[in-house]
């Protein structure tokens, strides 16, 4: 089974407080890939940024004193026609996820992990790097096409980060 992983594409990231150019130009792609994986029956999970109200007095909210994703909010939401109906959820409290290697773990001959979305040099190298920890045998690839970084430059320096270890960039 090949299993999508799409990291964080929630509106803040997108075109909200926390949005860019280049984070909206890849929805397209995004929503291409979801579709192309359900079509050939493979597995999508979603990761979704999530916070609370006192996000402000947290270690992150301090040093990213940007109000986002706050639990419930439009912010916090899946962008619109990027969500698969039914697909399952991991709400994570920081840039990687401990438990999307415990969902990954539940799917049967887990062939391939492919990680797309927001933001390559945060989100994304996180949670390629804890994914490659937990899976070293299974191939994990990031799409640079359907990723984007808070720049430019440092999205190129996440995807030559992650290709040092072993992760596939196309």
């Amino acid at each position: 089974m090949n299993a999508l992983i799409v990291i964080d594409m929630q509106n803040d990231f997108i075109d909200g407080a926390l949005g860019t150019a280049e984070a909206v130009s890849i929805v397209p792609n995004v929503k291409k890939k979801v579709s192309e994986y359900l079509a050939s029956g493979g597995t999508v999970i979603y990761t979704r940024d999530t916070h609370t109200e006192d996000y402000l007095s947290t270690q992150e909210g301090k040093n990213l004193p940007v109000v986002h994703c706050v639990r419930g909010t439009e912010g916090w939401e899946i962008a619109d026609g990027v969500y698969a109906e039914g697909s399952t959820v991991v709400d994570k409290p920081s840039f990687g996820s401990t438990e999307l290697p415990k969902v990954l773990a539940g799917i049967p001959n887990l062939e391939s992990i492919e990680l797309v979305g927001l933001c390559t040099d945060i989100c994304v190298i996180s949670n390629a790097m804890i994914l490659k920890a937990a899976f070293p045998e299974v191939p994990i690839t990031v799409d640079s096409s359907c990723c984007a970084g808070v720049s430019p430059e440092s999205h190129e320096n996440a995807l030559k980060a992650m290709a040092v270890c072993q992760i596939k960039i196309a």
